[in-house]
């Protein structure tokens, strides 16, 4: 039983991180601009929400559940605007000739952006309430070493679709000339400041 719970929570993990959206555009473009790791934490950020909303999901914390979701328009409110935000600082920002600085505030807001992208997106928890009442992985039974396992399979098998991407990212890095990455700034930007507009879009309308 262990063994299943571990094998079904690493592909629930890896399946709700692998789409390409905004988190993961962003971490393409840290990868190119700033290096591997830069982009490996980016993704580590987005697999800790992921593996927040796992725990509420298999603790089946229904009271913190519909808190979400019933501020879900305010959610998405500020998770549109912060990505709005951050995509016109990606348009703007200027390749640095310079090798990446990996200093620990540059990592932690690396990873601060992208946990708090993902945490303020209420459809993360839809999406692993239902599937883990699919799989009838939703309740525990009060089993709560069964809880964290899923729970520690679910950030593990996230980590390893952002270790996947950043480690893919990273081999087409040395043919990325500081005028092109002037353009994938630009490019990531619009696209991200697109996510951001069409968030905060469709809760307004």
């Amino acid at each position: 039983m262990s063994a299943e719970m571990l094998a079904s929570g690493v592909i629930i993990g890896f399946s709700i991180a692998a789409p390409v959206g905004p988190i993961g555009v962003l971490c393409i473009r840290r990868t190119l601009a700033d290096g591997r790791l830069q982009g490996l934490i980016s993704g580590l950020g987005a697999a800790t929400a992921d593996a927040v909303y796992g725990c509420i999901a298999a603790f089946g914390l229904a009271f913190l559940s519909d808190l979400l979701i019933q501020q879900q328009l305010w959610l998405r409110i500020v998770g549109g605007i912060f990505l709005c935000l951050l995509g016109i600082r990606t348009m703007v920002a200027k390749p640095s000739k310079k090798p990446p600085d990996d200093k620990r505030i540059g990592l932690a807001s690396a990873y601060g952006s992208t946990f708090l992208l993902t945490i303020t997106n209420p459809m993360t928890i839809i999406s692993f309430a239902a599937v883990f009442a699919s799989l009838g992985l939703g309740t525990t039974t009060g089993d709560y070493g069964l809880a964290v396992l899923l729970v520690l399979s679910v950030f593990i098998g996230s980590a390893t679709w952002w270790l996947i991407l950043s480690g893919s990212v990273s081999l087409f890095r040395g043919k990325v000339t500081p005028e092109r990455l002037l353009w994938i700034n630009r490019f990531s930007g619009v696209i991200i400041l697109v996510f951001g507009a069409v968030a905060v879009a469709t809760v307004l309308l």
